[in-house]
């Protein structure tokens, strides 16, 4: 186990004679080392392998790879294990391998000296041009031990004269700091200190160095004031968790910037471990290739249209779902069993899915005009793409929490005449003592940037609040929606069907979705999700050395994540990019986010602690997860909390592996270490709030971990995967609304009396911002081919502690039994929010850990170990 005492070195005296030592027993070790060779996307790099062969048989330049004693010390070298002879990779150039990427294994015979004792780490040099991904590698037949020591190494080699250091690689061993063998103490720490770097200069793709940055590289200051957006983190008024550093040189025009790369440019800066692989790449440019086909072919199609940027009818809207050409589904079947380059497979799907044709959104597969009762509309609250909002309703009417002195009195101005229609023949105070009002509130996010908002040519925003009842077979019905601007009366709508009321009502409906769906992609998924967890992987992999049980514990969880951050940063969220271009706060977007970044609470994460906050739930011990839950069909919070209280389990199980006491947790040096980087560093602008855990005990330990995992796996699993699902169809969930509802008596309450469709459509997002949003969240609900989920592992080797395995597989069967449940519910005809009227079960948090097959798509289920896209 990881918590043995720490093993000293065993060092050899100098009162050996000659004799004893020419005695000394030398034994060969087998190794089976796996990589795969530098490849081009799903091709192997024919170029870099002819450079291999040169390098090999003409200038006899290799692989080498020498073993380090964790159980000897070299008296020459101070306290740090022995080294033994170098031994190279076999047959590297004459072993066939195929042309398309892939893993091979290769041998290697190491001589060693039996006086060595037991191998615990090696270092690796790359002779030759190129670079290669070393997967694994393990080593057979030791001396001394027993079984296969085992290697997981999972990282790319760059030639020698890449790095100032050599590359030293662990067994999968876990140790806490204190309990390492006194020989690997030094590499140890020496690779924690060339992962930090040293602070300065760019860094280029063959570094390996973690280290922190503002949000400066989001403008492009030097093509004019259009282009400049502010520097978020570091200041008060635009706090933010840190990004990773590339250490660009900064702007001409503004020395706080940094100078962007090309627009299209995939090469921005992250460690090149954190890069996708051949695999998810070629899956992510699938996707982009496809979703380029699916804009273009609507846009020329419009040209020759009356109306170029307008959808006239919902009919017009349907067209982008049905295919221009079919491929026969044997050719496709055909084509994809002959190649294996998954770009290829990528766009010629076998799960029904038409080249270069957008899918059929699951909200209007059964039903096309579902999605506009009243039922849906609430019910996706509770069990849609954003169920992280609602809460219940305290107070009436809602009142606001800006200040009264800069925004006025803010108080709702919905009155019990509005609600009483629908009512039920409640009154507000019982329906409020009966906990049966519930509200969606995004007043007070949005009204402080209106004014900005509204100023912009494309968006036209209200700030709304949405008031729904609880109804008495689960579901919620929306009783008013009050539309908001600074300055103004707001004005509140109820529920109605038919005539120009009804057509009204649908709008109402509309610029709440479209609060909604800005706030969802800003804040419950961009910044909550993928910007706070960033900070998490730049600290663990600075601070906690790859031998540390809780890197082991949290590593899986940051798969590809610093890679779709960067990405974002340069196509996605920065100035003029395609979430400027698509969702209503336009260029205030980033900057909006970072004020409500002022809002997060790292504890309240938790889901219980969320739950409780937001006042869907109470504390009752009798319950399961110690929770009573005031709307009991909520399907995010009854799968999440089953997902919460195994991943809580789990961890739990592994860290009391390593952690006996409280006073272990305070003298781990590399936790207390991670911990207060964390705080002072990742999330610096929130150092002195007093809700951080102090880390002075097991169960801060245990619930942190659980936290950062929750919200790295299931979370962004619940609010990302969804999108294409709820929004594929814009007019479900809207991302811009160009004009305010209109007034009696003016040209656009006339076409909203005459042909309501064309005004509904002439209302929300335009047609170019639909092409782009759709194809946006079409790449983004993608599960690639490579997806590995919750209770899943890349490899089974990935520690050698047979109780932190016991405890894994435990887990990874828990998550099946919540699968089978979630399937059970959703059959449940009684739980009215499982399927709602647009009959899509709620398939969000069902971890799919039983799921093997690598199929990838828009599934509209299972959990990622990662924020992986």
């Amino acid at each position: 186990m990881g918590v043995m005492n720490m093993m000293p070195c065993v060092k050899n005296t100098n009162n050996k004679s000659v004799h004893e030592s020419e005695m000394s027993v030398k034994k060969p070790i087998k190794g089976t080392v796996v990589l795969m060779k530098k490849n081009l996307l799903d091709v192997k790099d024919i170029g870099a392998s002819f450079f291999d062969w040169v390098y090999e048989t003409i200038f006899h330049k290799r692989v080498s790879i020498q073993l380090i004693s964790s159980t000897h010390c070299d008296p020459s070298n101070g306290s740090n294990g022995k080294i033994g002879k170098a031994a190279f990779i076999e047959d590297w150039t004459t072993k066939k391998t195929a042309v398309a990427a892939g893993e091979a294994s290769f041998s290697v015979t190491f001589e060693w000296d039996e006086s060595m004792g037991v191998p615990g780490a090696f270092l690796i040099k790359n002779h030759h041009r190129r670079q290669f991904y070393l997967k694994t590698v393990e080593l057979e037949h030791v001396p001394g031990h027993d079984g296969t020591i085992h290697f997981a190494c999972n990282s790319w080699v760059y030639p020698t004269h890449r790095y100032s250091y050599d590359r030293v690689f662990f067994s999968n061993q876990a140790y806490l700091p204190s309990f390492t063998p006194e020989p690997l103490l030094h590499y140890r720490k020496q690779e924690l200190i060339n992962l930090r770097g040293t602070g300065s200069g760019m860094l280029k793709e063959w570094d390996r160095v973690y280290d922190y940055a503002y949000y400066n590289d989001l403008g492009a200051p030097d093509k004019g004031p259009d282009y400049a957006r502010p520097v978020l983190g570091g200041s008060q008024e635009y706090p933010y968790p840190r990004r990773g550093r590339t250490g660009r040189e900064p702007t001409k025009t503004d020395p706080n910037s940094e100078k962007r790369l090309f627009l299209l440019s995939l090469n921005i800066y992250v460690p090149r471990d954190e890069r996708f692989n051949h695999i998810k790449f070629s899956d992510f440019l699938g996707y982009a290739t496809k979703s380029i086909g699916q804009v273009v072919r609507p846009e020329v199609k419009a040209v020759f249209d009356r109306t170029p940027n307008e959808f006239d009818s919902f009919d017009d809207v349907m067209k982008l779902y049905k295919g221009w050409f079919n491929l026969p589904k044997h050719t496709v079947k055909k084509i994809r069993k002959h190649t294996n380059l998954e770009l290829v497979r990528e766009l010629l799907r076998n799960d029904g899915e038409k080249p270069f044709t957008f899918p059929m959104p699951d909200v209007i597969k059964e039903n096309e005009f579902a999605w506009r009762t009243d039922e849906e509309f609430g019910r996706e609250m509770v069990a849609g793409v954003n169920p992280v909002v609602i809460r219940r309703l305290e107070e009436f009417p809602p009142a606001s929490k800006l200040d009264p002195n800069e925004y006025g009195d803010q108080t709702s101005s919905m009155t019990e005449e509005h609600l009483k229609p629908n009512m039920k023949g409640l009154t507000i105070k019982q329906a409020l003592e009966e906990n049966k009002l519930f509200i969606l509130d995004h007043h007070d996010a949005l009204m402080p940037y209106l004014k900005k908002i509204n100023s912009t040519k494309s968006s036209r925003i209200y700030a709304t609040r949405t008031v729904l009842l609880l109804k008495d077979d689960g579901t919620l019905k929306p009783l008013a929606i009050e539309l908001s601007l600074p300055d103004k009366d707001s004005e509140v709508y109820t529920p109605s069907e038919d005539g120009v009321e009804g057509t009204i009502w649908q709008l109402a409906k509309a610029y709440a979705a479209v609060n909604d769906s800005g706030y969802h992609q800003l804040i419950s998924h961009w910044l909550n999700t993928h910007a706070v967890i960033e900070p998490f992987i730049i600290a663990t992999n600075r601070q906690l050395s790859v031998l540390h049980p809780i890197y082991k514990l949290l590593q899986p969880h940051f798969r590809d994540t610093m890679n779709i951050n960067a990405l974002a940063r340069q196509i996605l969220i920065n100035a003029g990019g395609v979430l400027e271009m698509t969702v209503f706060p336009a260029k205030y977007a980033m900057e909006m986010s970072a004020v409500l970044y002022k809002n997060w609470v790292f504890t309240e994460q938790a889901l219980p602690a969320d739950l409780l906050k937001r006042g869907v739930a109470v504390e009752d011990p009798s319950q399961p997860h110690g929770l009573k839950l005031l709307i009991e069909d909520y399907p995010f919070a009854i799968d999440g909390l089953e997902i919460w209280s195994a991943i809580k389990t789990w961890v739990d199980d592994y860290c009391k592996i390593y952690y006996e006491s409280d006073e272990m947790v305070q003298n781990d040096s590399e936790l207390q270490s991670w911990w207060t980087e964390l705080r002072t560093e990742g999330h610096g602008d929130k150092n002195d709030e007093p809700w951080w855990p102090q880390m002075k005990s097991r169960a801060e330990l245990m619930d942190t971990c659980t936290i950062i995992i929750w919200v790295a796996s299931a979370l962004h699993a619940a609010v990302n995967f969804g999108q294409y699902p709820y929004a594929g169809y814009l007019p479900n969930r809207p991302t811009v609304s160009r004009r305010f509802m209109p007034k009696p008596g003016t040209p656009e309450y006339a076409e909203l009396e005459s042909n309501p469709e064309k005004a509904f459509l002439k209302t929300i997002t335009s047609q170019l911002q639909t092409l782009l949003g759709v194809s946006l969240i079409e790449i983004l609900s993608r599960h690639s081919t490579d997806e590995i989920y919750l209770g899943q592992s890349e490899s089974p080797y990935w520690t050698a502690d047979v109780s932190a395995l016991e405890a894994f597989e435990r887990f990874g069967k828990r998550l099946v039994e919540i699968e089978g449940g979630i399937m059970e519910r959703n059959n449940d005809e009684r739980l009215k929010n499982r399927n709602g009227p647009v009959k899509v079960p709620y398939t969000l948090l069902y971890p799919n850990t039983s799921d093997y097959t690598r199929e990838g798509g828009l599934t509209g289920k299972g959990i990622p170990n990662s924020i992986s896209i």
